[in-house]
This record gives structure tokens, sequence and C-alpha cells, in this order.
């Protein structure tokens, strides 16, 4: 054991790794970059995290220069939770759902999605706002990046959803979150110590910059890019709510131990439509359209992620769990698409729910006749399996692409862009000019009727050609946003890749009330420093992994 880590570990009762295959494995996440830690812990109670706050806090005095990153399933495409210093892990110990009521759930970070929807569903109970991810990502860093998905076109992000959240913040302490309304607020203010400090100057800040904060919301469906410094303070409603900028933060602002979220009952009956769509250039038009409807989902994935699928066939059937020769009569069409030569641009999912299988198979069928005008080739999904192999491509194409690939890599650096739907029309043809321009192949999947698209490009990240495309591509779609009014990140957060265009997104009024909301709740910039705001675009691109 290292001298850091001996120390870490005299007042911690949690694991403390220093060994070589451990760095290289939180090295990674689902992003471009390696970053490699100088130490990973595993705390088995939120104490630990207490006295690991008062540890980095002692060590730095004397001369260290230590941070905090929390991690949980290291699903983040940002690089939000890579470090150089040390690692805090949430799922092997921190992994508990400790309450399912009415309408709610308390649970601490750890807890993967996937085995926190299997217990809410027992009470026909539901998260709304996971992502595509939903396998192998956790709750904890669902509200670290506000993320949102297949049902935030319905039910909205994360952010609708947390109620209460239990953080230690950076004197060491552990303290809670929630809605306060104006009494209330004021009382808090009053209290001695560093949580009535954090309320005074938090209050002071955002009422001395009302309008400015108004003004900087982006005019989109759902944002992940920055602090949301304006949905903290409802002078309609009178109420003052922190949790509004805890989440989404992405770990910066302090290390959350456990939360309160709303959940919601689902309808119980769905019925797919997908859309074959093989000119792109219909693409907005048929998205407008078909939002007249008012599907639950509107998803889409491309021809380079349906022909990936099918070449993986296997692996995809393994995770449909079933009988492979039955899925493989039910992947004939793609199979002969594939042969034909007859793969669609674009494949779109529009899901349809009701509290009845009738009435859902009506929204459906009436959507479905309405599209006659397009020419577009149609299915109405009759059976679950089926819907089933349509959604199951959906959420793991990145997976999919990410790991199979020959030669190239996922290179996720404008991934995650979002524009509102009526600006599709103009935006579109933009975007795919600046993207023709270069020599890669990208793919795109995500949330059609939100306008917000996750698109991959596929690279040799050993090629010197890759880092100029990244250098000239990124800032050029991002301004492209800007034009349009919409967000750099809808769901995946800012992390070391977007942090960088903050002060250009925002202005740079707004990004210096980022900076000094940091400073309010990290005075000693010990919370995962250089995300959201003290970026380095340099050290990101110096921070590629190669390989």
């Amino acid at each position: 054991m290292n001298d850091l880590a001996g120390e870490i570990k005299q007042n911690f009762s949690g694991d403390v790794l220093a060994d070589e295959a451990t760095l290289k494995l939180y090295s990674h996440d689902a992003s471009l970059f390696e970053v490699s830690p100088r130490l990973v812990v595993f705390p088995k109670v939120s104490k630990d995290i207490q006295n690991l706050v008062h540890s980095v806090t002692r060590l730095n005095s004397q001369g260290e220069h230590l941070s905090l990153t929390a991690r949980a399933g290291g699903t983040d495409m940002s690089g939000g939770p890579l470090s150089e210093s040390v690692v805090v892990e949430f799922d092997r110990y921190l992994n508990h759902l400790k309450e399912i009521g009415e309408d709610f759930a308390v649970t601490e970070p750890g807890v993967y999605y996937r085995d926190f929807e299997k217990e809410t569903l027992k009470h026909n109970l539901l998260l709304p706002s996971f992502p595509a991810s939903r396998e192998i990502c956790t709750v904890g860093g669902m509200v670290a990046n506000n993320s949102g998905g297949e049902k935030t076109l319905t039910y909205g992000k994360t952010e609708d959803y947390l109620e209460e959240v239990k953080m230690i913040l950076s004197d060491g302490e552990e303290h809670s979150f929630q809605k306060l309304n104006l009494g209330e607020l004021e009382a808090v203010k009053n209290k001695n110590g560093f949580e009535g400090q954090i309320y005074r100057r938090l209050f002071d800040l955002i009422n001395n910059n009302y309008d400015l904060l108004q003004s900087a919301k982006p005019k989109v469906s759902k944002n992940s890019a920055g602090y949301y410094l304006w949905n903290v303070y409802d002078k309609e409603k009178g109420t003052f709510d922190l949790t509004k900028l805890l989440v989404g933060s992405q770990g910066t602002l302090g290390i959350i131990t456990e939360f309160k979220v709303r959940l919601v009952t689902p309808k119980p009956h769905s019925q797919l439509l997908v859309i074959f769509l093989k000119d792109l250039k219909l693409l907005a038009k048929v998205v407008n359209h078909v939002l007249k409807f008012r599907p639950e989902s509107f998803e889409s994935y491309d021809d380079h992620t349906l022909k990936v699928a099918v070449k993986l066939f296997p692996e995809l059937a393994a995770k449909l769990k079933g009988n492979i020769l039955s899925l493989g009569l039910e992947f004939l069409p793609e199979f002969f698409m594939l042969l034909s030569g007859g793969v669609p641009k674009l494949v779109l999912l529009a899901e349809f729910t009701g509290d009845s299988i009738e009435e859902a198979k009506a929204k459906a069928r009436e959507a479905q006749l309405s599209l006659k005008e397009f020419n577009l080739p149609t299915r109405l999904v009759v059976s679950k399996r089926e819907a089933q192999k349509y959604w199951v491509i959906r959420r793991e194409s990145f997976n999919l692409l990410r790991k199979h690939v020959r030669g190239m890599r996922t290179a996720p650096f404008i991934d995650d862009i979002i524009v509102r739907p009526e600006e599709l029309p103009e935006f579109l043809p933009e975007l795919y000019g600046i993207l023709n321009q270069y020599p890669i192949l990208y793919t795109i999947a995500g949330h059609a009727g939100d306008g917000n698209f996750h698109i991959i490009p596929l690279m040799n990240m050993s090629d010197p050609k890759s880092l100029r495309i990244i250098k000239e591509l990124g800032p050029r779609v991002y301004r492209l946003i800007f034009k349009y009014h919409g967000s750099i990140t809808a769901e995946h957060n800012d992390g070391l890749i977007r942090s960088p265009y903050l002060k250009e997104f925002y202005g740079d009024r707004v990004y210096e009330l980022f900076e000094e909301t940091k400073r309010i709740f990290d005075p000693q910039n010990i919370f995962n420093p250089g995300k959201k705001v003290g970026s380095d675009l340099d050290y990101a691109l110096n921070h590629i992994r190669v390989s």
C-alpha cells in the first residue's frame, strides 16, 4: 500500500486500492479519454466519505493536491468521472434501495437502474428518466448527469423527479437539501455554519441576477450544460430549491450519498409504430408530423447502427434472451434489407401508450395512416418480442459500436446535441453540410421527438488526422447549435469534452456566476475539478485515448 493509501485508510472502513489493474480500469469511462487516478476508494458508509473529505483537506494543507471524483457505473460519455487524484466508487457498497413509498423511492447512488426498476415495478411505479444505458448505468449517475431518455418526451428529465438530496460538502458534513418556501428559506439563511452561508450567498447571487439567468436558460426541452441556476428560485411560486442546482452538477459541488425521487405509474399498454426513412431530407417533416399524434416516446437509429446490429446478431440475441432460431426468424426482414440493398437511412420508433391495448393501437394506427402522404414504409409491431428487438437495437447501439467496430472506435464529442423540433428543417441540412466535409463515418441515434440526436463518429484515434478533426468539427457543430438556440448537451453533461465551451455558450457574465457557484460550495476546489468550470480544452485533447 502506498503512502497516500495508508493515510486515507486510517479513517476509512471501505476498500482503498492503488494496484495497477484497478488504476487502469478506472482511467476510462465510455468517453474518448484516459486519465489515470492515484487512488480508487470504495466507501462502505457515508461516514467514510466525511472522513475522506477531512483527510483530503488535511493533506492538502500539508502540500498535497488532492481531489475527490465520484463514480458508479462508468457509463459517462463526457469524461466526467475521470481524475488524476482520488476516485470515489459507489457501486460496490453504497448500493441500497432504502425505501419505496406510494409515489417515491429513497436510494443510495450506487444502485444500478436495472435493479432499481425491477423493484419499483413490483409496486407499479417507474422512474421514467432512464437513459439508453439503462442496463448498465446507476441512478446516482442519472442524478449527476441529469439524465433523460426515451420517455423524456412525455415525462421529462431526472431534474423533474429529484425531491431531496443528502450531500457531503466541503466542510466534511452531510447536509440535506429539498424545496423550501420563502419562510423556510429565511430560517435556513439565518443558520450559523456552512449551510446557512451557502443559502445566503446563493440566494443573493440568483436574486441579484434573476433576469440574466432566466434569459440564459436554453430554449429547448432538455439541457445538461452548466449549472441550472435559473431553476432554483421560482418567484411566482415563492420557492427556493437547491436540488435543481445539484442535479446535473456532475459531482463538482459535493458528493451525494442518498436521494429521494418521485415515481410515476406507467401506462400499462403500448403499441410501437416503426417508420423506415430512406431519405434524411424528410426527417424534420416526418418528426414534426408524428409529434402531432403525441407519442410517449419517439426514438431513432440509423443504417450504420442497423448493419452492426445484424452483423452482431448472436450478441443481440443473447440480450433478447430467447431461442436463437426463433429470433433469427424475427430478424429476417433486416437480413433481407442488407441483401437487397434496401436498408433505410433511419429507423424511427414511435411508441403510443394507453390504459387499454385498444387505445394504444388506435393512436398508433391513426399516426400510421396519416403518414401515407409521405409514401414511407411503416410497420405496426404486433408482438412484444418484435418490439423488444427494435428497442434493444436502439438502446444498445452505442455499446455495440463501442465494442465491435474493428480498427476504429467511437468518438463521442458531438454526441448529444439538441434543437427545438420546429428548427430541424433548417438545422439538419446545415449540420449534414458540416459533417460531410470530413472523411468520417458516423452513426446517428437518439430522441427524434425532442430534436436531440446522438452523433457518434467512428474514428481511428491513432491517426493524427482524427485529433485535427475533433479540434475543428466540435466547435463548428457547437456554433451551429448556438445559432439555433439549442444546447450542446441535452443529457450527457459537460465533463472534459464540453466544459471548455460553456463560456462561449452562456457568455462571460453567466459563466462568472457558474464560477462563483463553484466557489460557494467548494472553496478548496476538491470536488471533481476541471469539470463545469476551470476546464482546459488542451488538457482534454492531450488525454484522448489512442487505443
